[in-house]
């Protein structure tokens, strides 16, 4: 009798929370996660020119503005990690900012040993150089890639999270946005002071990446981030 009231006990036992990592969503969520956290180094060894932004440059003082072309891998790391946040709340959200750790630090030591490996006597010059280039960072650039990510990834959620508090389930357009903002200045903040102080000035350089990543924040981040929350709902009803 005691067995088959426990067994009818355990069966009534609604799902527990720590189930919620492994549903369809998070997996599938990681997973992009982790791509976007790699290409984003690569994409970064790029500076784009912005059309009609990169004119507030000289509306400041600076001159015509252009980005990495991380940001926009960055910008979809925000906007997954604020989706998740949304859906199943800041602690697995945070859950899925610590599983980027995982390739972003393979990806660095991978490119390490490839740089390292010498280079097909055959392969073309102009291909070998270039791909050396972008290979060859410097561990300073590497370590303030690390730890702009876990910051700001971190601190997004976190802003994201409070204001979700206050507000209620209500302006995730605002609250995405101004978390992605606040988060992606702390980036830039830490990436290049770690990476670039005391090699060059870099005031210039501060100010104008500020500048484009808010407002591509304040473009970007708002309608994306309704397209992330209905497929993560989608992903829910389906796991």
């Amino acid at each position: 009798v005691f067995r088959t009231s426990l067994s009818v006990l355990m069966r009534r036992r609604p799902p527990s929370p720590t189930l919620v990592p492994y549903t369809t969503l998070f997996r599938s969520f990681s997973i992009f996660y982790g791509g976007m956290v790699c290409i984003a180094g690569v994409l970064g060894n790029k500076q784009v020119a912005l059309g009609p932004l990169s004119a507030l440059g000289p509306l400041v003082g600076l001159g015509p503005l252009a980005v990495e072309a991380g940001i926009f891998a960055f910008l979809l790391l925000v906007v997954t990690s604020s989706a998740m946040a949304e859906l199943h709340g800041r602690s697995i959200a945070n859950r899925l900012v610590q599983i980027g750790f995982v390739p972003l630090i393979v990806s660095i030591l991978l490119s390490f040993i490839v740089h390292a490996l010498p280079a097909a006597p055959e392969m073309q010059p102009a291909n070998r150089d270039a791909i050396q280039l972008v290979l060859g960072g410097t561990w300073r650039i590497w370590l303030g890639g690390i730890v702009a990510y876990g910051i700001s990834q971190t601190l997004n959620v976190t802003i994201f999270a409070a204001l979700k508090g206050r507000e209620g389930g209500g302006l995730l357009w605002l609250r995405a946005g101004i978390a992605s903002m606040l988060s992606q200045i702390v980036d830039t903040l830490l990436f290049v002071t770690i990476a670039f102080a005391g090699v060059f000035p870099i005031g210039e350089l501060l100010a104008g990446q500020m500048i484009v990543k808010v407002v591509l924040s304040a473009l970007l981040v708002p309608p994306l981030i309704y397209v992330f929350v209905g497929l993560g709902k989608r992903l829910d009803r389906h796991a």
